[in-house]
């Protein structure tokens, strides 16, 4: 239980329960790490990190609108103020707006773009030179198979935004590696999260993405946070600018 040992990592979109951000937090606390929690809904960042506490583990909970560099900036100073460090960053906040070219506004797309891709790039921007400092660090880019495939039946402004995070992730991978900074991407297919069912109420939805899966079944929290967890670790220390994919075999098709 010390795959965390004596790291500071920062979780975006902490707060949802059950949800994978929170999920991604439990497990670092559990596995000795020092965290930071962030989201819009301040009850569900408090309950967070009122678990990690009552469990032995240190956590710092911060409102946090991804989108607004303010933010970004106060989350850095408070995760240094508190820990003097940081090693990981795990970009998670996300939101999915499942609408075909012809429905979607330009509000739409923007917002779509702003949470899932905006945010990773300020994410990195302030979290890189907090790890420059530290010594080097690991930085976790939370994807979907959207950005790479399957493209006939994915969603327009999703897709653009995961597929972006993908390939800005091998950039600042490579461009950042000798700062001893590594940064990968994780690529999940369906998982049995909150935003999936609210993305898909109606089961017969559900039902159909279902049957591009290989393994015909939506894919675990604990399944993709093992991934993170070694991504964060310094079991993956030779790993910079991968790809993640968890997908139930879906790309495979």
């Amino acid at each position: 239980m010390d795959r965390a040992r004596g790291k500071v990592a920062v979780v975006t979109g902490a707060a949802s329960n059950p949800g994978l951000g929170r999920a991604i937090a439990l497990t670092l606390a559990r596995e000795g790490a020092r965290v930071v929690v962030t989201d819009i809904d301040e009850r569900g960042l408090a309950e967070c990190a009122e678990v990690i506490q009552k469990g032995g583990g240190e956590a710092l909970a911060v409102r946090h609108d991804v989108t607004r560099e303010a933010d970004w900036e106060a989350v850095l100073a408070r995760t240094l103020d508190a820990f003097g460090r940081l090693d990981v960053l795990v970009n998670n906040a996300g939101i999915a707006v499942l609408k075909t070219l012809d429905d979607m506004t330009l509000a739409d797309w923007n917002r779509q773009i702003e949470v899932n891709l905006t945010s990773v790039f300020l994410g990195c921007k302030h979290a890189v030179p907090a790890m420059r400092r530290s010594g080097g660090g690991s930085i976790v880019n939370i994807s979907s198979v959207a950005g790479i495939g399957q493209s006939l039946h994915q969603e327009p402004a999703y897709a653009a935004s995961k597929g972006a995070i993908r390939i800005f992730t091998k950039v600042t991978a490579s461009q950042h590696a000798q700062d001893r900074i590594r940064c990968n991407s994780v690529h999940p297919g369906p998982i049995d999260t909150e935003m999936l069912h609210a993305a898909m109420p109606d089961p017969a939805v559900l039902k159909r993405r279902l049957e591009r899966v290989p393994l015909g079944r939506m894919g675990t929290v604990d399944e993709v946070v093992r991934l993170v967890l070694y991504l964060a670790s310094d079991e993956s220390a030779y790993m910079t600018g991968s790809e993640l994919v968890i997908d139930g075999g879906a790309l495979a098709q």
